[in-house]
């Protein structure tokens, strides 16, 4: 990847909203270059969506977000990688990762209650051949998501008390 698209993805990551113009100026390149950096990069799949940040907590929204930990045996030939893709093939699921450590899959879903989240574990994660294990975590409250942070931060007033 070349130093323009480098730059351009930089730019972009914290706001993809800035317009063909605004980024020509600012990396003092004709819209022209940009146009056919961005493209080709859509084109190559390196850019693959434009979506917004959004804090579900202050929509009135019942979703339910849970990370689940997944102990798997990898199958002959392709690895960890055919499980993956039973996994992510689902609509609950929002991100699968390989991971490395105690664990081999972290899978990332959401449902409507915690009795969808329970229900997708036990009926449809649980029952596949190589999963040996599974352990859910429920996201209680998200601080911070891809750099932003979500609560603005609060300055402690109360007076010094020493002894």
């Amino acid at each position: 990847m070349n130093d323009l698209k480098f730059k351009i993805l930089e730019i972009m990551k914290e706001d993809a909203r800035k317009g063909i113009d605004v980024l020509a100026a600012m990396l003092d390149e004709s819209e022209e270059a940009i146009q056919a950096a961005i493209e080709e990069m859509e084109r190559d799949k390196v850019i693959v969506k434009y979506a917004p940040i959004i804090n579900w907590s202050k929509v009135d929204s019942d979703k339910v977000t849970a990370l689940i930990e997944v102990q798997i045996t990898p199958e002959r030939g392709r690895g960890f990688d055919a499980i993956a893709e039973r996994i992510y093939l689902y609509p609950e699921v929002k991100a699968v990762y390989l991971m490395s450590g105690a664990y081999d899959l972290q899978v990332e879903i959401e449902g409507k209650s915690l009795r969808d989240v329970a229900s997708f574990v036990s009926n449809k994660l649980s029952t596949l051949d190589s999963v040996l294990s599974t352990k859910t975590h429920f996201i209680l409250k998200k601080y911070k998501q891809d750099g932003f942070i979500f609560e603005d931060h609060q300055d402690d007033h109360r007076m010094l008390v020493s002894p």
